[in-house]
Formats: structure tokens, sequence, C-alpha cells
């Protein structure tokens, strides 16, 4: 079965730890496989799929272990907010046996890099994994876009530079001869395990997703979002507002699943419902662009998001073009 097929929903998830974590797992990878790159599978089989569908599911119901683990990691970067939850899930999978992470490489008192995760299935088979959790928004605005399009919302990091850098290196570092010194014999099958959110201009007021074709590298059916500017954002939002559809600013540790809230969210203040103006005073306080969410009722009466994108300066575009074309 593939990393794209989810045995458990996210959605069908109430706790919002479990639920990224499923996400995570299950959502489809920005980068296609090449050469050399393969992506990594958390399931190798039905069975697989359906022990860890069991596993979520009573992770969801009792979630404190993967609680009590965030709050001793205490991670503030979503990068590392990611380690944390797929470090879980591989030391803890009914299918997996963790044998290693963020394991150092080095060589004359230099460091070559590291590896994020040895594991070993229950078949034996010895897998090295390498973990990237990225968002990312394109600024091509007709035609084929490439990898070097794809920019960073604060402007330093670019798709094209991380993937060289992950299938040139990271996934390289356990054929190395050095790895050979560190006791962890192999072969080890080098996967990458690239997740995350891809953006795309939206200043007419529609997604404007299919404008700009992907490049070849980049992954089939991955989440997508939209980036505005704030100048454009008022008639953007008001065509949302006919939708009954209200905003909320995502924490950067929000960035993975979909958000879901029920009312006690909202009474609590974890979820606090924002019109579109009262975001336009949000986005008025930042510097850099802003991760919004669109939130719409849903049957049961709780809150559900239905699409995110950046709210970026005005002058934002321009310099992204310029990064993008270094």
């Amino acid at each position: 079965m593939s990393a794209a097929a989810s045995p458990v929903p996210p959605v069908a998830l109430r706790d919002a730890a479990v639920r990224d974590l499923a996400w995570l797992l299950s959502s489809a990878s920005l980068l296609a496989p090449s050469a050399g790159a393969p992506l990594a599978q958390p399931w190798a089989s039905v069975a697989d799929a359906a022990r860890t569908a069991a596993w979520l599911a009573a992770l969801d119901a009792q979630p404190a272990p993967l609680h009590d683990a965030l709050a001793h990691a205490r991670p503030v970067r979503l990068g590392r907010y990611a380690e944390c939850l797929l470090g879980f899930f591989v030391g803890h999978a009914p299918s997996l046996r963790l044998v290693a992470a963020n394991l150092p490489l080095r060589s004359n008192g230099r460091t070559l890099g590291e590896c994020d995760f040895l594991i070993e299935t229950a078949r034996g088979e010895r897998l090295h994994w390498e973990l990237a959790v990225k968002c990312y928004l394109c600024v091509a605005t007709a035609g084929t876009a490439s990898l070097a399009d794809f920019v960073g919302p604060n402007l330093a990091d670019r798709f094209d530079l991380k993937r060289a850098k992950l299938v040139d290196h990271q996934l390289r570092l356990t054929a190395r001869d050095e790895f050979a010194s560190l006791g962890h014999a192999g072969p080890w099958r080098a996967q990458m395990f690239v997740k995350g959110w891809l953006f795309y201009r939206a200043d007419d007021g529609a997604n404007a997703a299919g404008a700009v074709a992907d490049p070849p590298e980049i992954g089939a059916d991955h989440p997508r979002g939209f980036w505005i500017t704030r100048e454009a954002w008022p008639k953007f939002a008001l065509a949302a507002a006919r939708r009954d559809v209200a905003w909320i600013v995502l924490p950067r540790l929000a960035w993975l699943a979909p958000r879901a809230f029920d009312d006690a969210d909202v009474a609590c203040g974890r979820c606090v419902p924002l019109a579109s103006d009262a975001v336009i005073d949000e986005v008025a306080r930042q510097s850099g662009p802003l991760l919004v969410a669109a939130l719409a009722r849903d049957a049961s009466g709780g809150w559900r998001e239905t699409a995110r994108g950046f709210i970026a300066p005005d002058d934002w575009p321009r310099r992204a073009s310029a990064f993008a074309a270094r």
C-alpha cells in the first residue's frame, strides 16, 4: 500500500496531535519518487495498514503518551514538531522498530550529516528515512513552474535547493564508507519522507492552482493552498463571506493537518473564528506572510477547515521573484 493511502482519515480523529500524526503519515508527498530517491512507505501491506489504523484509533482514544512525548521535547519549529510525531510513530508503531534517530555521521572531527531515522520493518528490511516538512509558495505566473519558483514564506528557503540537499547528500549518508564505523550494519534502503503544502497565487478571488503547471519533480495530489497579497485580500474574502466562511490564524505548529474544532474549542479559546476584516487587523501586526484557514460549519455543528492560504505583504511578490531567480 502506498504512503498516500490513509488507513484512518485524519478528519475522523478527534485529538489534534494524533490527527497531525495521521496526516503526516498519509498525506501525499510533495516530491515525486526518482532514481535513488524513493518515497518512504509507513506501511508495506494491507495488514500493516489495518494494524496502523487500529493503533491510531487507540491513540486517539488515549493520546496521553503522545502528549507526554511532545511535552518532553517541547518543539517550537514545525520541522522539529513533525520529527517528534514521526519519531513517536516509528518508536511505537506495530510494524516498525526504531534502530536510531538523529544519528550524526562524522569524519576527522567534521560532521558530514545526520541520519533522521534508521528503521527495521517486521520483514527485516532496514530503512533510512529522511524527513522534510515544508510550506512553499509558487511565484510563477504562467506556463510550467520550476522547483526554484517555490519559495519559503520568509524567503529563506527554496524547493530546488532543498531537494538537491535531500537527494544528493542526506539520502546518501548511509551509503558512505564512514557509516560502517557507527556499528549499524546494512545495507540500508534510503527513502525520503517529504510532506507539507504548496501554495498558488489566487489574487483574482479564486484558487488559481491550475493556472501554472507543476514541474515533474513535484508529487501528484499534494496538499494545496492559496496565497494572496494584503491589497487583494478584501475582494478575495468578500467572495468567501458569501459562503458563510470564518477565518482563523494558524500558528506554526498548526500547519500540518487541516484543522477541526468543536464548540468546546471555541469556548476555551483554542479556536477563535474571525471575520475577514479582523484578519486584516492580524495581518497588519505581522511583517511577513500570515497563514490563515477558512472554516465552515459541518453537520455536527463544529468547524472544519475548507481551505488555507498565506496573506503576504504587497511587496512580497517582487522580493520572492528575485529570490527565485538567484
